[in-house]
């Protein structure tokens, strides 16, 4: 026995034993639920998972905890009954007083993040917001890099008001993570933003032990389908920062510990910013930067070169002159957010209609694949020749073209053109 949701069950076992109910009254009905000493019925973790398997495993029905009732709703296809307490599971059973079926009004809504921050609200940074709405469209990882007050967090808080609505099969994943975490009984609706402190331990970012023998999803899961932002990037631990590589690139990850092992999706988008320097004014003109060339050096040495590979984008933003921050272009700010999401939702649509896969994005070609695609010649030419140059790797080699991809996406091209190609190149660089 692990957890509490073995409760209901040994209870109603108990009866059955006493003679109170008969075995045949709960024929392929699954029990699940934690019962408190007054004998109210709680909710508890990982319900859909578990109507999932009952479903899978020929039951009829489920009667669990009332307040599980939403998000087990997820899950068609079988007759949901959510009770208070044991006495109407008993009452319920002997055909006393029945619980009525759960039937939802309507199928789960499809729910637009509702976040205040847009790009109207930054003055400036204009290769930074484009950057963003790329990274948007083709769930790309973003690394922004520059001195303190040059909007980096608020330029990645800004991506929840970019990102499309989660689809109902995406709400399902999502929740399924929150609902084992314990996080809550309601249906999560809006992508998540996942921002942990930098002094945050390994287990709590890759996930780790639960109650009992499971283990339990960590920030990286927690932000599937939405965005990891990792604020001062070289600050985190650097055990922290090497274990991300294994999901950057498979998505998923599995957590071993000496009585468990757990495999969790993580597929999410990375922003991580970060100062230059110690003191952050490395490379400033306008402020002297107190630290000594190692320690800049041991400073940007934190992020290893295979984790810097697995960042697609990357890019230095400079201050705003304090001059330019009053000024206010009313076209623009009526306007600027609605036609970056009118894009991002054209690419979107050209990589779900290309991949034939409705949460598939072009971050997400494996390298055979992105060798397939389609490039004029011209850009084929210019990417070879900023490979011998650049000395690119072969996973910056096809990070390249997968943002390529999806720049020529937004501008609804369906080849990859030389200027496609140039651009991304600019955040490589």
């Amino acid at each position: 026995k692990s957890g509490t949701g073995l409760d209901l069950p040994l209870a109603l076992n108990i009866l059955i034993l006493s003679g109170q109910l008969r075995q045949e009254d709960t024929a392929k009905i699954l029990f699940a639920g934690e019962l408190s000493l007054s004998g109210k019925l709680r909710p508890i973790p990982g319900i859909i998972n578990i109507v999932e398997i009952a479903k899978a495993q020929g039951f009829t029905s489920v009667i669990l905890p009332y307040k599980n009732l939403t998000q087990a709703s997820l899950v068609k296809g079988i007759d949901l009954y959510g009770a208070k307490s044991l006495s109407e599971v008993f009452q319920h059973l002997k055909g006393q007083k029945i619980i009525p079926s759960y039937h939802p009004n309507q199928t789960p809504d499809v729910v637009k993040n509702t976040k205040t921050e847009v790009l109207e609200h930054i003055y400036g940074q204009e290769q930074a917001k484009r950057a963003l709405i790329i990274a948007t469209a083709g769930h790309h990882n973003l690394l922004i890099s520059g001195p303190p007050g040059t909007g980096k967090t608020m330029l990645a808080n800004t991506i929840l008001s970019l990102l499309p609505p989660l689809t109902i099969e995406e709400q399902i994943e999502v929740t399924k993570l929150y609902s084992l975490s314990g996080l809550t009984h309601d249906v999560i609706k809006e992508r998540p933003f996942r921002n942990p402190h930098h002094t945050a331990s390994p287990s709590s970012i890759i996930g780790g032990s639960g109650s009992g023998n499971e283990t339990s999803p960590g920030e990286i899961s927690l932000a599937h389908r939405g965005v990891l932002f990792l604020d001062e990037l070289p600050e985190f631990q650097r055990n922290v920062l090497e274990a991300l590589r294994q999901p950057l690139e498979d998505h998923k990850i599995t957590i071993t510990r000496a009585r468990a092992k757990s495999t969790f999706p993580a597929n999410f988008i990375l922003i991580g910013t970060m100062n230059p320097c110690p003191c952050g004014y490395y490379g400033d003109p306008t402020h002297e930067c107190t630290c000594t060339p190692a320690q800049v050096q041991n400073y940007q040495k934190k992020l290893s070169g295979p984790l810097l590979d697995r960042i697609d984008l990357q890019l230095t933003v400079k201050k705003v002159k304090n001059s330019d921050l009053t000024k206010s272009n009313d076209v623009v700010k009526n306007t600027e957010t609605e036609l970056a999401r009118q894009k991002i939702a054209l690419a979107t649509k050209l990589q779900r209609t290309r991949y034939d896969n409705s949460a598939f994005y072009n971050s997400m070609l494996s390298s055979y694949e992105t060798s397939h695609l389609e490039i004029t010649p011209a850009a084929k030419a210019l990417l070879e020749q900023a490979s011998d140059k650049l000395n690119l790797s072969a996973r910056s080699y096809f990070k390249l073209l997968k943002v390529a991809r999806t720049i020529a996406d937004l501008e609804n091209k369906s080849v990859i053109q030389p200027e496609h190609l140039a651009e991304a190149l600019q955040y490589r660089i």
